[in-house]
């Protein structure tokens, strides 16, 4: 039996995360305020923060977290802390795994947003954005099949 790749498939089953990954992840101490996080998304422009302690993982936070857990609930965002908001339980995907699998990571913890990781260090991030302009027609699919049934506004 013969199998041809063609290069959607290939795009899916054997491009790397490594390969299509932001390498420049943004980093806040768990100690630093609401504020501090805002200035961040400020200066850099980014979808997210990972939160470090001691140069390790601890959490990540995003606008969404900004908004929702500081805003909407009255916080002072001069005084609270990041590590009050963020999300801690959190997925990462190895900087040698395939986009498919960190896609289907993506799928299974209704996420948007991947840590890259080599051992336990973090070494980029990946995103549904990442993956779309890598393969378009990749990302369609993705985004009619799931995005768009979650997506609330």
């Amino acid at each position: 039996m013969l199998f041809v790749l063609t290069r959607s498939l290939y795009l899916v089953v054997c491009v790397l995360v490594k390969e299509v990954m932001t390498k420049k992840v943004i980093t806040i101490d768990h100690d630093k305020t609401v504020f501090d996080a805002c200035n961040m998304y400020k200066d850099y422009k980014v979808g997210c923060l990972i939160l470090t302690d001691n140069g390790k993982c601890v959490g990540m936070i995003t606008e969404r977290d900004l908004i929702e857990r500081t805003i909407c609930n009255h916080k002072d965002p001069e005084k609270t802390k990041v590590s009050e908001i963020m999300s801690s339980d959190i997925k990462t995907v190895n900087a040698l795994n395939t986009i498919n699998q960190a896609l289907e990571i993506m799928k299974e913890n209704n996420i948007k947003k991947l840590p890259v990781v080599i051992k336990d260090d973090i070494v980029g991030i990946i995103t549904v954005t990442n993956i779309s302009r890598a393969r378009p027609v990749l990302s369609k699919r993705f985004v009619d099949s799931w995005v768009k049934p979650r997506w609330r506004d």
